[in-house]
């Protein structure tokens, strides 16, 4: 298999075939060497055809909650097996892999009044989500960061916002911009921007998704035209429902909420992607997502997620919250997501490899703030994990609210480290560790108590 520009340290270019450009990335060249050159009409061609490779492999990454269909990967980063030949295009994935690690902004647009699909202003608006995705084909892997809209960052040329306006100030180039100073200069070698108008064709699409939802969700945003009204319980949600079950941030945890229902979210798009069912279905996809997205992406790239995506096994798929808190009442003019320096060096050495540029060191277990939820069917099973951690030596533990019965007992890395959480589950000698941020924003670490551990004890 030939590897090429494996290295090179490939920077955003809007120069390659995309379904919708509404902004202008420099780049040092236009072409890559090694690979086809299209012509328009042919790249359109092959986007479609690519895209639906790309929603058949089913990656896991968002596009603002639709990133399960495209893990794209840039030009210069691309392998083509040339010894891989097939009329089976759905199993073989055109014979594209990806060389090196890459790293994509995807940001979920806010919508523009007046802006209509496939119009350049649609994706002018601020960014409603902002996720960080890493992929990693020496590790087989995805990380999946996300930046919440209102973490105070110093926007280049702007001075001290909410992230989410870079986007409004200077499109993609600026928001990729703040996104690398803020985050220890990681590199950012692609974008893809979406219309949030986007998320409920394709949940509607895909027949709708199976969620919980935790508690009466009443709401009413003027301004994005959007009405909330979900009940509590698992259902499965319309397209129409999902995008209220994302957007909600009328309560306490505001943005941060959000997020974390975002995750969880994600997670059950991932599964229903990934069943064969889908298929039938993803004609309809193609056309109905092309007008919503903006991307430098090209067509050789997009046919590279085939190979990446059918590698990612469940849990080799990790995601995480920039950590941080909430400023204070009186602190600043406008409310933000402060983002803890410590916790940010951390999250980008263990999901982006990139190394701190501060003291981001995994924190001793015994200092943990650790969440205990029971998920079981013996009502005292949380009491009984707090008692368990007690004599293990650690005392920092509180009880939550009790979560839906599960069978197994999960240990959720809350603020992004791994290593702590694999090391109390090792001292626990039971549960899997999962990597994202639904659990209790004030911990370290949440356990959902299953009942393989209350069997155990």
């Amino acid at each position: 298999m030939k590897q090429i520009d494996a290295d090179s340290n490939v920077q955003m270019d809007d120069t390659m075939p995309s379904p919708a450009k509404a902004s202008s990335l420099s780049s040092p060249s236009s072409s890559t060497p090694g690979l086809p050159t299209l012509k328009p009409q042919t790249a359109r061609h092959w986007w479609q055809k690519v895209f639906v490779l790309a929603i058949a492999a089913s990656t896991s990454a968002t596009l603002g909650l639709m990133a399960a269909l495209l893990v794209p990967l840039p030009m210069g980063l691309i392998a083509k097996d040339k010894t891989t030949r097939s009329t089976d295009m759905w199993q073989v994935g055109l014979g594209y892999n990806v060389g090196r690690p890459v790293n994509i902004l995807v940001m979920g647009i806010d919508r523009v009044p007046g802006a209509q699909p496939g119009d350049k202003a649609m994706f002018t608006g601020r960014s409603d989500t902002m996720l960080l995705l890493r992929v990693d084909p020496e590790q087989d892997s995805v990380s999946l960061l996300s930046i919440p809209r209102d973490t105070q960052v110093e926007v280049p040329g702007v001075g001290m916002d909410k992230i989410n306006d870079a986007n409004v100030q200077g499109g993609a180039t600026l928001a990729a911009r703040t996104v690398s100073s803020v985050l220890n200069g990681v590199p950012i070698d692609r974008y893809v921007r979406v219309s949030t108008d986007a998320f409920k064709e394709l949940v509607d699409l895909l027949g709708g998704v199976e969620v919980n939802v935790p508690k009466p969700m009443v709401y009413e945003d003027k301004t994005q035209k959007l009405k909330i009204n979900l009940q509590p319980g698992l259902q499965t949600l319309s397209g129409d429902q999902a995008e209220q079950f994302a957007r909600f941030r009328a309560d306490d945890l505001g943005d941060i909420g959000r997020v974390q229902r975002q995750q969880a979210l994600l997670k059950a798009l991932r599964q229903k992607i990934t069943n064969p069912t889908v298929i039938p279905r993803i004609p309809g996809l193609v056309r109905a997502m092309q007008k919503y997205i903006d991307t430098n992406l090209s067509v050789e790239e997009m046919m590279a997620l085939v190979g990446a995506g059918r590698k990612i096994s469940e849990g080799k798929f990790k995601m995480v919250m920039l950590p941080g808190r909430f400023s204070a009442p009186n602190e600043f003019v406008a409310s933000y997501w402060i983002m803890d320096p410590t916790g940010r060096d951390r999250v980008m050495q263990q999901y982006f490899g990139v190394e701190p540029l501060g003291l981001g060191a995994t924190q001793a277990t015994g200092t943990l703030r650790i969440a205990i939820q029971n998920a079981s069917t013996n009502p005292k099973a949380a009491a009984q994990m707090r008692q368990h951690l007690a004599q293990l030596g650690f005392q920092d533990t509180y009880l939550i609210d009790d979560a839906s019965p599960q069978s197994q007992t999960v240990l959720i890395a809350q603020r992004g480290d791994l290593e702590a959480a694999n090391s109390l589950q090792t001292a626990l000698g039971a549960g899997t560790v999962e990597a994202d941020s639904t659990g209790d924003l004030e911990s370290d670490i949440t356990i959902r108590v299953g009942n393989d551990w209350v069997k155990q004890k």
